[in-house]
């Protein structure tokens, strides 16, 4: 069997992806190709993408959260550009999108529709860019400290060999307030070396997978103390070699939105906070979910964690919604306040927020 060094995978990645896989139907798993139905907001921009530029997707998830108008996004592992051109979008003529990718094929697809996506959405000019680079080396691409608004990603982070370095990178660029929302696969155990370094479960986004505890701890120490998990869907694979490879192993694709602030804790505290929800997200006018524990009804108000209450006031919702109290007195731990998931149970927290 072929083994990959760590400083060997980054090629490797870029051969399966580029030259390997012709298209998302010649995946050995659905790791990168999970999603269902799209909602209303997405299936617009979505119509008018090229069809090479779909047809090369290899996604595991829906990495476009709402409120993106006039924001500067940033798209790691970009790939064919799918998910930036439905970003640039959604985020208007106001707006601006990066893509990263360090895949010569991908990006030659990316930039070859930017001028055709642009006169299908009526842009005047361009707001969507693609910069060849590392995820692990975001300032050698020339991104700057606290320059984007959102960091989205769709199932490329488990290829990256330096996980922690992503994210040190990824927290960096991260204006205040902002969010890292993304999809990737996850294990439910830590991935054999001897499995880590196949080829062939490295591009299928298996056995770079974290273990889930993992990646909360590595998660936090990074500054990103309250990890959301948004939407979970398991793994099929359809391949038997595969499936004979991973034995026991069983993996899911989830969704995580990560806020860049310092005041969040690693645990649900409860200070005696409400918020209320007005209603006016674009797309969301009766209920809001910011993630899989917290689902806001218009006009309802609600009981939150201090975290929960920071999420919503310090970051690019804070204007759709009405905020009661304030953090000068600690009532203890807000046992109730989200479901436990076994991430946090891996992590060895029992708070579910």
């Amino acid at each position: 069997m072929e083994v990959l060094s760590k400083t060997d995978k980054h090629n490797a990645v870029s051969e399966y992806y580029g030259q390997t896989l012709e298209k998302s139907d010649d995946l050995k798993t659905n790791a990168c190709c999970t999603v269902g139905a799209y909602p209303d907001y997405i299936q617009t921009p979505l119509g008018m993408i090229h069809e090479e530029v779909t047809g090369k997707y290899y996604g595991c998830g829906l990495t476009l959260p709402q409120e993106l108008q006039g924001r500067r996004i940033l798209d790691l592992g970009s790939g064919s550009g799918r998910d930036c051109y439905i970003a640039a979008f959604l985020a208007g003529p106001d707006g601006h999108v990066v893509g990263i990718d360090m895949t010569d094929e991908q990006l030659d697809v990316a930039n070859r529709y930017v001028g055709y996506h642009m006169e299908k959405f009526g842009h005047g000019r361009p707001n969507v860019e693609f910069r060849k680079g590392l995820i692990e080396k975001l300032d050698a691409a020339g991104l700057e400290d606290n320059s984007f608004d959102i960091v989205i990603s769709n199932c490329v982070i488990n290829l990256c060999p330096d996980k922690e370095a992503a994210l040190r990178e990824i927290h960096r660029v991260l204006k205040p307030g902002g969010e890292f929302y993304f999809s990737d696969v996850y294990s439910d155990r830590r991935i054999p070396v001897n499995l880590q370094d196949d080829p062939v479960l490295y591009g299928e986004c298996l056995s770079g997978a974290l273990y889930e505890g993992d990646f909360i701890r590595l998660a936090r120490r990074q500054g990103f103390n309250d990890p959301r998990e948004v939407t979970r869907d398991p793994i099929t694979i359809e391949n038997r070699h595969v499936q004979t490879l991973v034995g026991s192993i069983k993996f899911d694709s989830i969704t995580y939105r990560l806020f860049k602030l310092p005041e969040l804790e690693d645990a649900c505290e409860d200070f005696g906070q409400a918020v209320r929800y007005k209603g006016t997200l674009r797309h969301s006018p009766d209920v809001f979910e910011l993630d899989a524990g917290h689902r806001f009804e218009k006009g309802r108000a609600y009981p939150v964690c201090g975290n929960t209450f920071n999420m919503l006031c310090r970051s690019r919702f804070a204007g759709h919604f009405d905020y009661f109290g304030d953090a000068s007195v600690h009532f203890g731990r807000m046992i109730d306040c989200a479901p436990v998931h076994e991430a946090d149970r891996a992590a060895g927290t029992d708070c579910g927020c």
